[in-house]
């Protein structure tokens, strides 16, 4: 998640960095698993988890101010629709290649539904998704492949979640 936080108004930074403040309870620079899900709407959200390794770009287990930035900015209002597609879309890029395999499909929709669907069923479903949205055949799923598949629709629901997050509720 690499954008430019030079391109950042100076407001937005001082509202992030008001956000950051209220979330880092130790003082610390930094933000825990513990803190970062004070953020109301990743509060009870299964995929949690892998929205703050998306954040935490070091992999130090933390996300300091920098990667909140960086993070928050994909959610941001006035974003680019294309930065909150990738970070939809990064959600099931578990290995960070550029690709949804079958495996991380599998992996996040498990975290989703959690035991209310039995393994065999949600591979069922996950082999019908690689199916249905791998267009060029090499058994998973591209990034463009993927925004292919959601449709405008589900797309726009994903661009108000994401704003969502940015609210000033908190």
């Amino acid at each position: 998640m690499g954008q430019d936080i030079s391109q950042i108004d100076s407001t937005d930074i001082q509202k992030m960095l008001q956000k950051f403040g209220k979330l880092d309870e130790d003082k610390s620079g930094a933000l825990s698993a513990k803190e970062f899900m004070q953020i109301p709407e990743l509060t009870s959200n299964p995929l949690v988890e892998r929205v703050i390794d998306i954040f935490d770009s070091d992999g130090n287990g933390e996300v300091d101010f920098t990667e909140f930035i960086r993070g928050m900015n994909s959610f941001a209002s006035k974003g680019d629709t294309q930065h909150k597609l990738r970070f939809a879309f990064n959600i099931y890029d578990i290995d960070k290649d550029g690709y949804i395999t079958n495996a991380e499909l599998f992996q996040v929709l498990k975290m989703m539904v959690g035991n209310n669907l039995l393994d065999d069923q949600l591979q069922q479903v996950v082999d019908k998704t690689i199916i249905y949205s791998d267009k060029d055949g090499d058994q998973r799923i591209s990034f463009n492949e993927f925004c292919d598949a959601i449709g405008p629709s589900l797309r726009e629901d994903i661009v108000n979640h994401l704003n969502k997050i940015t609210s000033d509720d908190k």
